[in-house]
């Protein structure tokens, strides 16, 4: 359901994963609200604002959030405390037609439409310490 994908640039730049998430039941329109509330923030910071939206578009967008964030610090070794979002675009899916009974026999058609998340999150790679050598005995156990 979600996909993960990286681009790495020189050094200094900071990583940029994706995560898709396809196929939602929500029209684009009322996931793209919720989507505007959180682009541009840190990854906490949305998922907290996330978790007090009374909108059923708020879970499927934290999840989306929750797979990028998941996938850059397991997979991309990114510092979890440096991820922001760096960009969040709600798309129309596959509308599905269907039909409405109406008076007189007839039937009015309408149309139920998806959404697909794309998430993008950038951070820094984590600075992993070397610890020092340990010195190792170079006398045999047979030298006694």
């Amino acid at each position: 359901m979600a996909a993960s994908q990286t681009q790495q640039g020189s050094s200094d730049a900071p990583a940029i994963v994706r995560a898709h998430i396809k196929g939602i039941d929500q029209t684009p329109r009322k996931v793209s609200i919720v989507a505007s509330l959180v682009r541009g923030r840190s990854v906490a910071d949305a998922l907290v604002i996330l978790d007090h939206t009374p909108r059923r578009a708020a879970l499927p967008v934290k999840k989306a959030i929750a797979s990028a964030q998941a996938n850059a610090i397991n997979n991309h070794g990114l510092d979890p405390r440096s991820l922001h979002i760096h960009s969040l675009s709600v798309t129309a899916g596959p509308r599905l037609r269907r039909y409405k009974p109406a008076s007189r026999g007839r039937a009015q058609p309408f149309q139920k439409r998806s959404s697909h998340i794309l998430v993008e999150v950038s951070g820094v790679e984590k600075q992993v310490k070397k610890a020092p050598a340990k010195a190792t005995d170079t006398a045999k156990k047979g030298d006694n």
